[in-house]
């Protein structure tokens, strides 16, 4: 499993801030370009949770143009990518994140069409842990199980 890092440099930090913004108010192609300015000259592991995120937001983006064949392959592959990182990393609650794209995918290998009130939200880790949810070291059964 890659370790923990950081987004160091505070342009970068700022448009990773900014790709949640845009991802949790739908704007998922913005969000996508957030995230791939930072991506274009990170290394690695920070670079496949990055593309990761990246790859669930154009999912998303499909989403919106009823292209539900390239969601499903993009949802699947941005899965893949973040499924070797913590459940809670570079401050948000990945977990979460991982459990809402996999109920999409699960719709949509079932044939059913989700509205768009139902896209998934980036929480920050800091919000579950007040709530007493995910923690960095802890995960759901559904993340122990891999669903």
């Amino acid at each position: 499993m890659p370790g923990i890092f950081t987004i160091s440099r505070a342009i970068e930090f700022e448009k990773f801030q900014r790709g949640i913004a845009l991802f949790n108010s739908g704007e998922f192609f913005q969000a996508h370009e957030a995230w791939e300015e930072i991506w274009l000259v990170s290394a690695e592991p920070e670079k496949t949770f990055l593309q990761g995120l990246i790859q669930l937001a154009a999912a998303f983006h499909h989403c919106h143009r009823g292209n539900f064949t390239g969601m499903k392959s993009l949802l699947e592959a941005g899965l893949a990518k973040l499924e070797t990182f913590p459940a809670a990393c570079q401050g948000i609650c990945l977990a979460a994140l991982r459990r809402d794209a996999r109920n999409w995918s699960a719709s949509l290998q079932r044939g059913e069409k989700k509205t768009r009130r139902g896209f998934p939200q980036i929480q920050l880790a800091r919000e579950t842990k007040r709530a007493g949810r995910h923690s960095r070291k802890s995960t759901s059964g559904a993340e122990r199980r891999g669903r």
